[in-house]
C-alpha cells in the first residue's frame, strides 16, 4: 500500500510538472491571437460532415510549444492535437507566408508606437549548428568543418529585427549582405517625422568590409561605419582621434542571442531551409513584441 501511494504522488508530480510546461511554453496570449487570425485562412465549421477539426488556435498553441520546447513533432501535447495535425497547419500557414506577415504586421505596431529607430541600422550573422544538413547548410570553419548556417540579422538602433536571410556556414558575411539589405519585410523609410529626409548609419564588423558590401550600402544610401579590415602589407593603422560614435554593434549582438532562446532555433534540425526561416520569422515577431510593452 505504501508503494502504491508513493507511485500515485509521483505520478501525480510529473502531471502537475507536465502541465505546468504546457501552461508556460504553449500559452497562446489574446493579443497575438488577434494578429494571427487576420492572416490564417478560414477555420472549417466544426458541424461539418467530417473528420473533427482541431481549432486553429489550439493548434497555434501546439507550434509555440514546439518553437519553445524545441521537442520532435510528434512530442507535441496531446492537449494541442496530434504532431501531424500542428506539422501539417504549420507546413500550410508557411506556405501563405503567415510567419513573415505576423512578424511585419508586429513592425507597424512597433513603428506607429515607437518609432523604428532607421537613424542606425546595424547587420551581422550567427552560426548555429546543422545536423542533419539540407540546402543552404555548409562546412562550420569554427566547429571543425561540421555542417551548419547561418542567420544573417539586420535590427534597427534599438535591436528590433527588420531582415532576416539564411546560408550556409562557409558563406562569408560579405556576400549576403546584399540580400538582407534588400529583403526587409517592412518598406524602408529615409525620412523622418516631419517628412524630411536624414541620414541612415550603417554598422558592420570586419566581415563587411570589402568593395561588395561598401557598394550595396552605398548605394542604398546609408553613411558606413564598417570596422577596417587589415589588407596584407598595410600599415599599422594610426591612432584615433577626435569625437566618436558610441558603441552600436552590441545591439545586434544581443539580438543574435535571442533567438538561441527558443529551443528549436539553437540547433537546425529543418532539412528544409524555407521551414527553419519561418520558425525564426515566428520568433521574431514574438521578439518584436516585446518592445511594444
Amino acid at each position: 500500500m505504501a508503494h502504491s501511494r508513493k507511485v500515485r504522488r509521483r505520478t501525480a508530480k510529473a502531471e502537475r510538472q507536465r502541465q505546468r510546461r504546457i501552461n508556460v511554453y504553449g500559452r497562446v496570449s489574446d493579443k497575438l491571437w488577434a494578429v494571427f487570425v487576420k492572416y490564417l485562412p478560414p477555420e472549417p465549421a466544426p458541424d461539418r460532415r467530417a473528420r473533427p477539426v482541431v481549432p486553429f488556435r489550439q493548434v497555434l498553441g501546439g507550434i509555440v510549444y514546439r518553437l519553445r520546447t524545441g521537442c520532435h513533432w510528434k512530442a507535441i501535447p496531446h492537449e494541442f492535437g496530434s504532431g501531424s495535425t500542428c506539422h501539417k497547419r504549420f507546413q500550410e500557414w508557411r506556405a501563405l507566408g503567415v510567419f513573415q506577415q505576423v512578424w511585419a504586421d508586429q513592425l507597424h505596431t512597433y513603428d506607429q508606437r515607437r518609432g523604428i529607430g532607421w537613424d542606425w541600422q546595424v547587420l551581422d550573422s550567427a552560426i548555429i549548428p546543422a545536423p542533419l544538413g539540407g540546402e543552404k547548410t555548409g562546412k562550420n570553419p569554427t566547429d571543425r568543418a561540421k555542417s551548419g548556417s547561418k542567420r544573417h540579422v539586420l535590427v534597427d538602433r534599438r535591436g528590433v529585427p527588420l531582415a532576416l536571410t539564411l546560408s550556409g556556414a562557409n558563406i562569408p558575411d560579405y556576400q549576403c549582405a546584399e540580400a538582407t539589405l534588400t529583403q526587409l519585410v517592412i518598406r524602408r523609410s529615409w525620412r523622418n517625422d516631419r517628412g524630411e529626409l536624414v541620414v541612415r548609419h550603417f554598422c558592420a564588423d570586419k566581415g563587411y568590409d570589402y568593395e561588395e558590401a561598401h557598394r550595396v550600402a552605398t548605394r542604398l544610401g546609408y553613411r558606413l561605419h564598417i570596422a577596417h579590415r587589415r589588407r596584407r602589407g598595410e600599415p599599422e593603422p594610426l591612432p584615433r582621434t577626435g569625437r566618436r560614435h558610441p558603441a552600436r554593434r552590441w545591439v545586434v549582438e544581443r539580438t543574435n542571442s535571442w533567438p538561441n532562446r527558443f529551443r528549436a532555433l539553437k540547433t537546425r534540425w529543418e532539412k528544409k531551409p524555407e521551414n527553419y526561416e519561418s520558425l525564426v520569422h515566428f520568433a521574431c515577431a514574438l521578439i518584436t513584441a516585446r518592445f511594444l510593452g
